[in-house]
């Protein structure tokens, strides 16, 4: 489309190097696939080496992660890992606390930021980068331009952030392209909405901090002002937010008007619209793979569907994900708005996190494929971990990295989709005290300068000198347990079956009174399949129990095997124990499963 390369004059003046063209994710045959193996990564934390910890420690105090901790090295065993992608967080400028004014860069008023370390969610300038992640400061675009190439040379994706819905409340670009607007620059602050407004407005009204927020001992004395208010980003339209409110966000405009029944005003495009796509192109012509939207469904489907395909007419390969929570709205966000996978966090998520718990049942798994098969099955991003939800082995969640096992795989294997991992669930990281705004929650914080003593077990590196990468500091334990999370990556990528074949559920002929001994509340069973592979996996979510019965394939199902159901077939278990069982189609498949155990078993 010749509009939107023009779109990249002064926006994202930069060139869109070949590589990009041959790194496109394909099965083992070359065909185009989706399953994707996505490795997030909490870029101020991944290689920090600092074992302070002090709640409320200043960067100083607890030291930063930097770009340049993500060595060739730490890359290369990422990709031997399993990953295609990895998933940078908090790459972009956003409020902190740490003073960075000697190199241009304005300071945030304490009041409005969370934690030292601040929320990269709380965005201050979309075309900079955080001067925490950079040893040069100076230089900091060039150290994460270094990042992205060595990235790319170790054959791996890059996705960062892009968040869309609000901004924090001191915004202000020192880094724009020439020419380049700044959000609300042109704003009419006398009118609470404006279709072209960038932001939402509450004329005579002086924003009021929350009650309760924390002001650090040693911050500026000096009132926070914003006058007239701006609404707060979780559509908050009034002066004084809560202290559960984003109310260190304003709320940014895409000609909805929330306070007249939401009328819509997208004719002419409002600003807004224009310059968050120049946002997109700009990241986009440095070289970044993928955006993770975050709170995709709060921005109007219909600015998604005008400026995805805009950005993807300059790059094809570019893929979008939707942070999104409302089933009702994934058929819109991915045939209107264009996106290429929406998070799974109401669906399986939900589901297997009940199971992991010692609770719910594996029929909720039946429920879940079912209103997501067909059309869009393939477009869900599968999890159990990331910077928002709690950890595996917290006493928050399930107080057990281990019994991730079978959730994992249903979680890599149910469907032809992608998967995610957050760093360091793989090696167990239990957050066990508060680090500061993010409190002890079971969640490692995204607000506060941190160590994780899991990882740095893993990256076994010295302060200021580069990790080594090898997991050498690694109890045995946590080298099984990695060594599970490597080897269903190994699965995935391996098995044509799973990344491109189909689906069936075997849940509904296999109950305690079909199959003995056959929970049907605990046990998962379903097969995938391709021409070239047939794959029979089971699940055991019982903490406690052997399961010890038989699992029935119905005819139909052989059918749509396209295989003869008359004779006796090897099924090989080609995870994790190399168990081989022979049977009869007609009489089914004896197992005995472990708790919290599976079996993948090829059928031939």
């Amino acid at each position: 489309m010749v509009v939107a390369a023009g779109l990249l004059q002064g926006v994202a003046a930069h060139s869109i190097e070949p590589f990009f063209t041959h790194m496109n994710t394909t099965d083992p045959s070359g065909e185009k696939s989706d399953k994707l193996i996505i490795y997030q990564i909490f870029t101020r934390l991944f290689g920090n080496q600092q074992t302070t910890n002090n709640p409320w420690g200043t960067r100083d105090e607890n030291g930063v992660g930097k770009f340049n901790d993500i060595t060739v090295k730490a890359l290369q065993e990422l990709k031997k890992f399993g990953a295609s992608h990895v998933w940078y967080t908090g790459i972009i400028e956003h409020a902190l606390i740490t003073d960075y004014s000697e190199y241009g860069i304005q300071k945030d008023h304490p009041a409005v930021v969370k934690g030292r370390a601040g929320s990269p969610y709380a965005v201050k300038d979309y075309y900079d980068v955080n001067p925490d992640l950079a040893v040069d400061v100076k230089n900091r675009m060039k150290e994460f331009d270094d990042l992205l190439k060595r990235t790319h040379t170790n054959e791996l994706k890059v996705i960062i952030d892009f968040i869309p819905n609000h901004v924090a409340r001191q915004y202000h670009s020192d880094a724009k392209p020439a020419g380049v607007h700044d959000l609300g620059e042109s704003d009419d602050t006398t009118r609470p909405f404006d279709p072209q407004n960038n932001f939402y407005y509450l004329p005579e009204q002086s924003f009021q901090v929350p009650q309760g927020v924390a002001i650090l001992e040693d911050a500026s004395p000096v009132p926070y002002v914003e006058k007239p208010a701006k609404a707060t980003g979780n559509d908050v339209f009034k002066a004084n937010p809560d202290l559960n409110d984003w109310y260190e966000t304003i709320k940014l405009n895409y000609g909805v008007d929330y306070l007249n029944n939401r009328q819509t005003h997208f004719e002419p495009v409002p600003s807004t619209w224009t310059k968050m796509r120049d946002i997109l192109l700009f990241w986009a012509g440095k070289g970044v793979d993928g955006f993770r939207c975050d709170m995709a469904e709060m921005v109007p489907v219909e600015f998604w569907g005008w400026a995805i395909p805009q950005v993807k007419a300059v790059r094809p390969d570019l893929i979008f994900i939707a942070e999104i929570y409302n089933p009702q709205q994934y058929h819109t966000y991915i045939f209107t708005g264009k996106f290429d996978y929406l998070y799974d966090k109401v669906g399986l998520y939900d589901a297997v996190r009940r199971l992991m718990e010692g609770k719910g049942s594996v029929e909720d798994i039946t429920r879940v494929w079912q209103q997501e098969s067909g059309e869009y099955a393939n477009h869900m991003l599968r999890f159990l971990e990331n910077h928002d939800e709690q950890r595996i082995a917290s006493r928050y969640f399930a107080n057990d990295p281990w019994t991730a096992v079978p959730a994992m795989t249903v979680s890599a294997t149910l469907h032809t989709g992608p998967m995610m991992i957050y760093f360091g669930q793989e090696l167990g990281v239990n957050p066990t005290q508060a680090e500061g705004f993010q409190g002890e929650d079971g969640r490692t914080t995204i607000f506060d300068y941190w160590g994780i003593p899991e990882y740095q077990a893993w990256t076994n590196g010295q302060i200021g000198k580069p990790g080594k990468f090898d997991g050498g500091k690694l109890s045995d334990d946590q080298k099984n347990l990695r060594k599970f999370y490597h080897q269903l990556n190994q699965l995935v990528n391996s098995s044509d079956a799973i990344r491109t074949g189909g689906f069936y559920d075997l849940q509904y002929v296999n109950t305690d009174g079909q199959s003995a001994g056959y929970d049907q509340h605990r046990l998962y069973s379903y097969l995938r399949h391709s021409a070239r592979q047939k794959l029979l996996i089971i699940c055991n979510f019982d903490k406690v129990k052997t399961a010890k019965t038989t699992v029935r394939i119905p005819a139909e199902a052989w059918a749509a095997l396209k295989v003869d159901d008359t004779k006796t077939y090897t099924f090989t278990d080609i995870f994790r124990t190399k168990t081989k069982i022979k049977a009869s189609a007609t009489a089914g498949v004896p197992v005995e499963l472990p708790p919290l155990s599976v079996l993948v078993l090829e059928i031939k």
